[in-house]
Order: C-alpha cells, then structure tokens, then sequence
C-alpha cells in the first residue's frame, strides 16, 4: 500500500488498554500515511481502566509503531488527556522526537492552530472526578456489550449499531452539552488569536466554523477509535479535512495477518519480551532530558 503524505496527523481517544480499542484499525491507518509530524490528542493509553490482564499483542504494536516513526524523525507531540492525566506531570519531558504536554500550538500556512484534549471543559472531571470515573467504567463496559452485540449482528448479516453514539445523539442534554463544548473551545481559541481549535474527549468528530466575538474560528475534533475511527489531517495544499476509516476504500480490503511471514520487522518487534521491547524503545525513542525553561 502506498502511503499517502500528510503534514499533520491528529489521533485521540484511542483507549489503549480496553476492550473497544480498534488498535488493529488503527496500526493499519497509522501504516498508511506518512506524516511530518503526528499529535496524540489525549486519552491514548487508558490509565484509568488499565490491566496488567488485558494488554493485547496489537496494542503494543501501535505504540511500537509510533516509537518507530519518532526514531526516524517524525515530530509526535503525546498531549494529555484525562484518562492518561498521570503523564501530566512528565508535561515539557522530550524522548528523542517524541513531547509530552498538556497542549500544543503549530504555525500552519493557513493560521495558527491551538491543539489541547478538552477534558478541562468536563464540569464532572473538574468538580466530581469519582463520577467520571465511574462513567468511565460504565462506558467501557457498554462498549463490550457493543462489540458483543455486533458480532452477532454480523453473523446475521445485519449493519453494525453504535449504542453509545446512539445514546449522545438522541439524549438532548447531552447534544447541549457538545454545542457548549465546541463554542466555548472556539471562543477561548478567538480570545487569543487562534485560527483554528482542535479536540478531542467527547468522541464527536466535527470540523465546522464557529463565530465568536473575536471573528470566526474553525473548530475541529478527531473523534475517536472506539466507535467513530476517525483521524484528522492536514496538508498545506487542502487544509484539514476529517479521515474515516470506513470511508477509505483500502481500509476495506483483508487486513494481512500480523503473524504470517508478511508481517515487518515493527510487527515482530513488538511481540518481543516486555523487558526487551522497553529496552528497544527507549533506544529508539534516544531518552534524554527536557531542555532547561526559560
């Protein structure tokens, strides 16, 4: 498959660690663009709902895969969201090509883009974090039931549903509650200067243009890859546009078996012993301090 050039390729919410991350999906999307720089927009590793139990073969294989990219020089910016909030503390730490923060500002050729997840909008998170946790919890287990539900559609022949998206589009206060989120990002980016605002948390992938009193400023969302699959991508030629993977016709086509001799060298990597895969990443990833601030 030949991989398209992308200068800016934008991931969230991909809940690494639990039993709705599509991370096979995801390892092939990542393996066919080839992108200058790559921004994880949050909740990319599910520290909330991690189990030593539950780590599969194609999860490693995604992070394997981005150490990979970072080891030949393709800028990736981890930002943090609220299910990854213990990395918070490593904010401003550089591995190689690889930064973790909590938000991100890049001059593009058509205006200044300001990334952050946007779980600080989350009333639950900033005044009742048990709840979200909880929520958290439940979510993940409605996801399960989901997939459940859907392999036995699929045996019937039957379309795939979404519960959860289901929920959030006829539940009006949680449509509310998504308005509210995209204006008050868009308003906060209009405030200081900023052309464009991009998100993540509330797995609604959008790009639209949002008035504020500061003039217009577009607003975008990744989505996420647990119901949606969705990435954003830029090129200084066309823009952002949103990237669905049940759109992308070679994403239709049989998936190679990671096991078979096809499989890379990044693949069989990262079925390596956990010892000599960490050992392997840091390596690759060239571990050194963050610079001093100013």
């Amino acid at each position: 498959m030949r991989r398209r050039r992308v200068e800016v390729a934008v991931v969230s919410d991909v809940h690494l660690g639990t039993y709705g991350c599509h991370a096979a999906e995801l390892l092939r999307y990542l393996k066919s663009i080839r992108p200058q720089t790559v921004v994880l927009n949050g909740d990319i590793v599910d520290i909330w709902q991690f189990s030593k139990s539950y780590w599969p073969a194609a999860h490693m294989r995604v992070v394997r895969h981005l150490a990979g990219l970072a080891a030949k020089g393709t800028r990736i910016y981890y930002l943090t969201g609220n299910h990854d909030e213990l990395l918070r503390k490593f904010a401003g730490t550089r591995l190689g090509a690889l930064t973790i923060d909590n938000k991100l500002v890049l001059e593009l050729p058509h205006g200044r883009a300001w990334f952050f997840h946007g779980d600080v909008f989350d009333v639950t998170m900033r005044h009742a974090r048990w709840l979200a946790r909880l929520g958290g919890h439940g979510y993940d287990l409605l996801i399960l039931l989901n997939r459940l539900v859907n392999f036995g559609l699929q045996k019937l022949g039957r379309p795939r549903v979404a519960l959860s998206k289901a929920v959030k589009d006829r539940v009006k206060s949680a449509v509310r509650l998504v308005g509210d989120f995209e204006q008050t990002a868009a308003d906060i980016a209009g405030e200081r200067g900023y052309q464009f605002v991009a998100c993540g948390h509330i797995h609604c992938p959008d790009i639209k243009t949002l008035t504020t009193a500061h003039g217009p400023v577009q607003y975008l969302n990744s989505g996420d890859w647990i119901e949606n699959l969705t990435a954003l991508e830029y090129t200084a030629a066309e823009g952002w546009h949103l990237y669905r993977y049940a759109d992308d016709p070679r994403m239709q086509l049989p998936a190679p078996d990671p096991s078979a001799d096809e499989a890379d060298d990044t693949d069989r990597a990262a079925d390596a012993a956990p010892a000599a895969l960490l050992q392997g990443l840091l390596a690759e990833l060239s571990l050194r301090p963050a610079p001093a601030q100013e």
